[in-house]
């Protein structure tokens, strides 16, 4: 009788470790559902990342091409950025220009206060905070017309300007606002004209830095996910497997054997 209760006794804890195992391996497989999922996310990203910097459509081109030919070599705009490479990126210095901590706060709250800006990461954000450079524009200058290809976005710190479109007035803006992003964020000719009403102080970012930021962000997040998910991912499929080939291995035999053969 007491092989046949040592059998009983060996033959639920057998019962439990495997129960054990099934939890493991489906939570296990949920982890693995989870990181499939934001692989995709990531992949997601980068995409809107490489669109942000997609070179300008051959009609827009064509149109730049026609509208600058009296600008000079110095004065021409910048062409796309067209490194994708994670070290390229991360050793490009951008520019800094010192401002009062009242002018970094209105151009951040602007940026955060505009609907198409207002989701970039706050490291972005920083950093285009601290490349916008000072401009100035005496009061009935254009700073934007319509139509054309643009290469700025704009934050007001001091001034009024007037926005129309088919030379019909859409709005007025003060300081706070950010403006001729469209064209920044989408490779659009100008959508709206922008003159002034007043003397106007403004801050500045080119095309060139501004998708810099943004792609070098992108990327350094997206390498860091992936070689996250290249170191424990493995692991995890590797421990999944095994445990549905070693039933014979307890299950705190198994987990000891198989993270103490973890190189990291």
């Amino acid at each position: 009788m007491g092989t046949l209760r040592d059998l009983q006794y060996a033959l639920q804890e057998k019962i439990e470790e495997l129960r054990q195992r099934d939890a493991l391996i489906d939570e296990l497989e949920l982890e693995l559902d989870q990181k499939d999922e934001l692989i995709q996310k990531l992949q997601n990203e980068l995409d809107k990342y490489r669109s942000v910097i997609k070179p300008a459509t051959q009609q827009v081109h064509k149109a730049s091409v026609l509208q600058e030919q009296h600008r000079t070599k110095r004065q021409a705009i910048s062409g796309e950025p067209t490194a994708f490479d994670i070290h390229e990126l991360s050793h490009v210095t951008l520019p800094f220009y010192p401002k009062s901590p009242q002018s970094k706060d209105l151009i951040k709250e602007a940026i955060l206060d505009n609907d198409f800006m207002k989701n970039l990461e706050l490291s972005q954000i920083q950093e285009i905070v601290d490349s916008m450079y000072p401009v100035e524009y005496g009061k009935d200058s254009c700073i934007i017309k319509e139509g054309d290809v643009g290469s700025l976005v704009y934050v007001m710190e001091d001034g009024k300007v007037e926005v129309t479109k088919e030379s019909m007035k859409l709005c007025t803006m003060g300081p706070g606002k950010v403006f001729g992003e469209l064209a920044i964020l989408y490779n659009c000719t100008r959508t709206a004209t922008v003159k002034t009403l007043t003397n106007v102080k403004l801050w500045a970012i080119d095309r060139q830095c501004f998708q810099t930021i943004m792609m070098r962000t992108g990327l350094i997040k997206h390498a860091e996910y992936m070689e996250f998910l290249k170191r424990w991912a493995p692991l995890s499929l590797s421990l999944a497997l095994s445990l549905s080939f070693a039933p014979s291995l307890s299950l705190p035999l198994f987990l000891s054997l198989s993270f103490s053969s973890n190189p990291c």
